[in-house]
């Protein structure tokens, strides 16, 4: 392998590694006064962050009177730490996770605790091998508890698991060591047990953080980043936006300043915490505006993986105005106003929605995608009046197939005598051949070529030209002789270009009825209010 691949490789004694290290401490023991302002500042920004800790503290507080207790409570006070040890790894930021641990906590303390006792009582009776019951035991108990929380639906009790197979390690050992098993599995329990009281309490009564509201916020405010995106890239789209170079952090998928790019980047990545949000909401009890016991926070995220499937559409047009390959703004500015009001219309369809998210509300009589369909369809209506724009007709294939035809057909009289058949096969392909020779000459009609206009805004491929004869009238093309052959393919996709930007955005308006089906679903189990 060369040496010259590897990192720090001119610095074998690590003076880099160390520099780096310098340079990372210097940065956070800098200045202090510059660094308790940029606390303050992180702090100040969202009160919570001052909040919760304050919360954690308070619940250490409480529990840390029990080290000054005294007869009869004296084994209480010397096993304190356990208290203190759960409010640390049980006390969440909200109040569904802090729920799911505690439970987690106290199922599997309970459980281990009897376990020990039971092994400890078989290892007492079987007397000269009870160090080899003892040891038989953790390893099995060890090895089965593993086991168990690598099964998909053991996960979500992956930590009940942990706090098991330490309790009962912990017992069944220092039970051994002092002879007390039983007093040290009850004193452990209890403690636990007013140790997870004592936090859910504090979590509860003093400024309750929920996790259903903070994901009902989330799906609320991603709702309103895909509207935003939408309109942006139509916006951008006819604005003609040319980037010089795209931004590299693009192209790896990773943080970028762009606001089309960051609108639905936070829809698609926010799966992962919407699931992890769900696992703890489901642990709720009612409360607010969320009074249904067993709410329906799933079909919450079944429309929010309804609004992913339109982020996925807004992606693929983001690509459209990054791709290397762009249409001209003549041909853009055709389709101006029917992208506009898609752009317009899809993002006021979003808006709404999330809007009655937001206030729990249903939707109002009438159809809501009724103004984004009619401007789809308006969409739909020029493309197929226009189609000739996204083509380059110089290469169709219907002309070479009409003298094929004629050629044919002459040949077939020649040889059979002619028939009615071949008769009404070369009359079909003559109405085929005039009504070809129609659309280009109309195709000449819409595009208007000034002398003084440059070549990238004409129709690429091709220049105006017209020889009148005293039989038919035939455009005639003429290409650029300095272009090699990969600019001529540029051109020739540079108008289909806008046919993909188009049909992404017609396919965008065809996945929001999925979406607002999915919306009325979660009105009736969530039993939203009448608008």
């Amino acid at each position: 392998m060369n040496a010259n691949l590897l990192p720090n490789s001119g610095n074998v004694d690590g003076s880099d590694s160390r520099r780096n290290m310098g340079s990372w401490i210097s940065g956070c023991c800098g200045n202090p006064k510059t660094q308790l302002i940029r606390l303050w500042e992180f702090g100040s920004s969202d009160r919570i962050r001052f909040i919760f800790p304050a919360k954690m503290g308070l619940a250490l507080t409480l529990l840390s009177f029990f080290i000054f207790l005294k007869e009869p409570f004296q084994d209480l006070s010397s096993h304190s730490v356990w208290a203190i040890l759960t409010v640390v790894v049980v006390f969440e930021m909200t109040i569904g996770s802090t729920l799911r641990k505690g439970f987690n906590r106290f199922l599997g303390t309970v459980l281990a605790a009897g376990l020990a006792l039971a092994v400890a009582q078989i290892s007492i009776l079987t007397g000269d091998y009870e160090e080899v019951i003892i040891i038989g035991a953790i390893f099995t108990v060890g090895f089965l508890t593993n086991f168990l929380k690598l099964y998909p639906t053991m996960r979500p009790y992956e930590y009940g698991f942990r706090v098991f197979l330490i309790t009962f390690c912990f017992i069944v050992v220092s039970g051994y060591k002092t002879g007390r098993f039983f007093q040290t599995a009850i004193n452990r329990s209890i403690l636990i047990c007013i140790g997870a009281i004592v936090a859910l309490a504090v979590n509860v009564f003093i400024y309750p953080i929920w996790a259903g509201e903070d994901l009902h916020a989330l799906i609320v405010n991603n709702f309103d980043n895909v509207a935003a995106s939408i309109e942006g890239c139509v916006d951008a789209y006819l604005a003609c936006i040319e980037y010089k170079r795209i931004p590299s952090d693009i192209l790896t998928y990773e943080p970028s300043d762009d606001p089309l790019y960051n609108g639905y980047r936070s829809a698609v990545e926010s799966m992962t915490q919407e699931k992890e949000l769900l696992g703890f909401a489901i642990w709720e009890p009612p409360h607010g505006r969320y009074k249904i016991v067993k709410y329906p926070w799933k079909s919450f995220i079944k429309v929010s993986g309804a609004l992913r499937h339109c982020a996925f559409a807004v992606m693929a047009l983001h690509g459209c105005i990054l791709s290397e390959i762009q249409a001209p703004p003549k041909s853009r500015l055709i389709f101006r106003s029917e992208l506009q009001n898609i752009g317009i219309e899809s993002a006021k369809v979003l808006r709404a929605i999330g809007d009655r998210i937001e206030k729990m509300k249903q939707l109002g009589v009438g159809d809501i995608l009724s103004s984004v369909n009619k401007a789809a369809e308006e969409l739909q209506d020029k493309i197929d009046r226009r189609s000739y724009i996204f083509v380059n007709s110089d290469k169709w294939e219907i002309g070479g197939r009409q003298q094929d035809g004629e050629d044919g057909g002459s040949s077939r009289r020649g040889r059979g005598g002619g028939n009615e058949g071949d008769s009404d096969f070369n009359n079909n392909h003559f109405a085929i051949k005039s009504q070809s020779e129609a659309v280009l000459d109309l195709r000449y009609v819409e595009f208007e070529i000034h002398s003084g206009e440059s070549s990238e805004s004409m129709s690429p491929g091709f220049v105006e030209s017209k020889e009148t004869s005293n039989e038919t009238t035939k455009p005639t093309y003429h290409m650029h002789t300095a272009i090699n052959a990969q600019s001529r393919i540029y051109e020739s996709a540079s108008e289909l270009s806008l046919s993909t930007f188009a049909s992404l955005l017609i396919e965008f308006v065809a996945r929001l009825s999925n979406l607002v089906d999915c919306f009325e679903e979660l009105c009736k189990i969530a039993q939203f209010q009448e608008p």
